[in-house]
């Protein structure tokens, strides 16, 4: 498997980004992590000099399977096991209220995650159908914080979606490595953050009531993936002036081909719930060099924050 991604499991149908080894659907949290390779801890152990001085106020994270060192933190890190992130899971999957779908990790076992399959949905525009996700993110590595946060996947054509409209919007909730992981009080404030899932199809369905115009979809797809360079004559000529789509870069361009043509475009066509599916469809099937790292994007990279302002600026002109 390519660098990004060390090792997954996957149940139930292959996951868009078409990764990982398949294993029984409804497995419980420990056999997922067992199937994932994740049945390892994360140890601390004191760091030395060469010349056997204890270096002070630091820790080296070292995997217990391979002794790999994950990471350097200070003493007062404290290491979320990866035992702790899948029980977290236990009480909703023996409930029926969520379903193990993929697990692994990333970058050497640096970040480890875990998403489970909601049972709550919705559906727009007469079959276009949105599932729910739980997304728990477990970085063993310095400046990263525990992440759990919904994550809604549009059915048809298998696209990450994103919940967040702005910076303030809490649709996940981070937790620092300095306490213990306390599971119940997460619990609860995703319950309150599930709030996101429903509002979120106010949002979809705002963008497949408003149609676009073309001179808006050439401004919005410049603005997302702007040209490398421009001379500065051309760019203060254009100002005066709607943009061609010769103008736009490459990326713009094949955007502009997946509006009506990505799987999914005949649900509501002509509208910016299309131009944003578009977007979003090409960070999650061909941007990238490759489906690893395109999965490390989508998740945790360029392409989760451009999806961010991707949704922002298509509310925008849908508004306008």
């Amino acid at each position: 498997m390519a660098h990004n991604v060390e090792t997954m499991a996957y149940a139930g149908e292959v996951p868009w980004h078409g990764l990982g080894t398949k294993v029984a659907d409804n497995l419980a949290p420990l056999e997922m992590r067992r199937a994932a390779q994740l049945d390892w801890v994360v140890e601390e152990q004191p760091i030395k000099t060469s010349e056997g001085l204890l270096i002070p106020d630091k820790k080296a994270l070292v995997r217990s399977s391979d002794n790999t060192v994950l990471d350097i933190v200070g003493i007062h890190w404290k290491p979320c096991q990866n035992a702790e992130a899948f029980e977290f899971f236990y009480d909703f999957c023996k409930t029926g209220g969520m379903q193990m779908h993929t697990a692994g990790s990333l970058q050497n076992g640096k970040i480890v995650w875990v998403l489970a399959k909601v049972n709550e949905k919705f559906e727009l525009f007469g079959g276009d159908q949105v599932d729910s996700y739980l997304l728990f993110s477990n970085p063993h590595k310095f400046g990263h914080s525990i992440n759990v946060r919904f994550t809604p996947i549009r059915v048809v054509c298998n696209n990450t979606l994103t919940l967040s409209l702005d910076t303030k919007s809490q649709n996940a909730v981070k937790l620092n490595h300095r306490s213990e992981f306390d599971a119940d009080e997460v619990k609860h404030l995703m319950g309150l953050a599930n709030v996101k899932f429903y509002a979120y199809k106010e949002t979809a369905e705002a963008l497949g009531k408003k149609n676009y115009e073309e001179a808006e979809v050439f401004e919005y797809l410049n603005d997302l993936f702007p040209p490398y360079s421009h001379p500065d004559s051309f760019i203060e000529e254009a100002k005066s002036r709607p943009l061609q789509l010769h103008e736009l870069s490459n990326p713009s361009k094949r955007v502009h081909e997946l509006i009506e043509t990505s799987p999914g475009h005949e649900h509501r066509p002509g509208s910016w719930w299309n131009v944003f599916n578009a977007v979003t469809y090409f960070t999650d099937h061909e941007r990238g060099l490759n489906a690893d790292s395109r999965l490390t994007s989508v998740w945790y990279g360029q392409s989760k924050n451009l999806k961010l302002k991707a949704l922002k600026k298509a509310l925008e002109y849908s508004k306008a």
